[in-house]
């Protein structure tokens, strides 16, 4: 069988005009699969150059395939069971700037770019004060883009023309200005000039992103299957499912540069993406958030899997429809119809979503998912949600690093897994309870009361000394 490479598939070359910031599974299974449509479509003619964010990642990879790879589609749409295969071209060139920092800055310098897009998880977009030496490649991505930003405004003397647009997919409220707001700190930090802070500001056009679609990667037990259909062998193929959607806010320069709504596809411009957002991340990642310790410590390894166990399904149900939805200001009746297409979303027979994926900086995405609908839960009802707490509870015994006699192989900031780690040394359920309910630098609060404290440690104290099944199977019961 031919390996998938330009030697074996006919590539177009195009000029890179869109710099991408991560390489992961969903950029490739969404953006850059959006970004075939447009130019398959006609509506613009651009490459992507991605750039790793982490010293260790795909780019190898990628430009080993000469960046062609299959994006595999599978789903249910409108009743109607949907498989594609589509081999992706866009990706024209691929860098490390942790070993080619040279190469990275050079894009600074180009004419044709007109675009930075990145998701580089929630984590990725936060400030790191030490990150200011720029001789060398940055550790953080604002740093890494604001060294970019800097030699462009060098080469470009300042010129307003030479500003991008901005467009960030990482899954936070305001992505587009907490990251102009991070690069402005750095940007002081590092003594940076007015004249500069202002071309940064005001040259350089940064918008808001919304983005679904739930993208479980690389198809190990069906690839072979799918190299057989396709015709070449590819250590690249990413499996999604059919539905998708990418609300953006409206800013003019970011629409003339990158009009993704003018394909026919399911992606909106819109003058406030609020609504959108709290939907989204309150009822599809948040149960995704709380899904992950309580089924994977159940002994359950994938989405569909979770929702189909009757004790897991139950509580995501539960979680959806009595939790989450009467917190969202939106009209019940399409709370109702949106949750229930999540919940056929999570069942989808051809999508095997690994629990071990989602769980990538679970810390972080459980104070960006679970705890706005924490917080507006209790702001209407003046009580704390058990769900989320049950949810809580089976976070902190994962992080414990132990499914049954197993190690977990924990996938987090390291100074999230030293917190886990010393917080484990206690043997007292309370105190483990407290320090994790109280670690305001993780949760930007402190959610640590008299009830909270009890319910958690009495729930951690069932999972530990009964399993995750026996206490999911008590708590469904009270």
């Amino acid at each position: 069988m031919k390996q998938l490479n330009k030697n074996n598939f006919t590539k177009k070359t195009r000029p890179v005009k869109i710099l991408q910031f991560g390489e992961g599974n969903f950029l490739r299974a969404f953006v850059e699969w959006i970004i075939q449509d447009m130019n398959d479509k006609g509506v613009i003619d651009a490459g992507v150059a991605v750039v790793q964010p982490m010293p260790v990642g795909r780019v190898e990879n990628l430009e080993a395939q000469n960046g062609l790879y299959t994006v595999c589609l599978e789903g249910i749409d409108k009743g109607e069971i949907v498989k594609t295969r589509q081999i992706i071209d866009v990706l024209e060139d691929f860098i490390n700037p942790f070993t080619q920092y040279d190469k990275y800055l050079e894009y600074a310098k180009s004419a044709d770019l007109e675009v930075v897009i990145s998701n580089t998880t929630e984590a990725g977009i936060a400030l790191n004060a030490d990150d200011t030496d720029f001789t060398k490649c940055p550790v953080s991505f604002p740093g890494k883009l604001l060294a970019f930003l800097k030699a462009r405004y060098d080469h470009f003397n300042g010129a307003e023309e030479a500003g991008l647009a901005i467009v960030p997919c990482e899954l936070i409220d305001h992505n587009g200005a907490v990251l102009k707001e991070v690069l402005n700190q750095l940007a002081a930090i590092c003594g940076y000039d007015a004249d500069f802070i202002n071309w940064m500001n005001n040259a350089n056009h940064f918008t808001e992103t919304l983005v679904d679609r739930i993208v479980p990667g690389y198809p190990r037990d069906t690839v072979e299957s799918i190299w057989e259909e396709t015709g070449f062998k590819d250590d690249n193929v990413v499996k999604a499912e059919c539905f998708h959607l990418w609300v953006l806010k409206k800013e003019p320069v970011v629409e003339a540069r990158f009009p993704a709504d003018k394909t026919g596809l399911n992606v909106i411009f819109a003058d406030d993406i609020t609504p959108y957002k709290q939907r989204k991340v309150k009822i599809l990642n948040g149960s995704h958030t709380a899904m992950v310790p309580i089924a994977y410590l159940s002994g359950i390894d994938t989405v569909s899997e979770s929702l189909n166990d009757p004790d897991v399904g139950e509580f995501v149900r539960q979680l959806i429809f009595d939790i989450v939805n009467p917190t969202i200001d939106l009209p019940q009746d399409q709370m109702k119809s949106f949750a229930d297409s999540v919940l056929e979303r999570f069942k989808n027979p051809f999508i095997r979503h690994e629990l071990m994926s989602i769980a990538l900086n679970s810390t972080t995405k459980f104070k960006t998912r679970l705890l706005p609908t924490y917080n507006d839960y209790i702001a209407k009802f003046g009580k704390a949600p058990r769900h989320i707490l049950f949810a809580f509870a089976s976070l902190v015994v994962f992080y414990r690093g132990k499914r049954r006699d197993a190690d977990i192989a924990l996938n987090d900031a390291p100074e999230y897994i030293d917190f886990w780690t010393k917080l484990w040394q206690n043997e007292c359920y309370t105190k483990i309870a407290e320090g994790a309910l109280s670690a305001s630098n993780l949760w930007d609060q402190n959610l640590a009361t008299d009830e909270t404290v009890a319910l958690v440690a009495s729930y951690i104290k069932d999972i530990i000394e009964n399993g995750e099944r026996a206490a999911l199977q008590n708590f469904l019961k009270a």
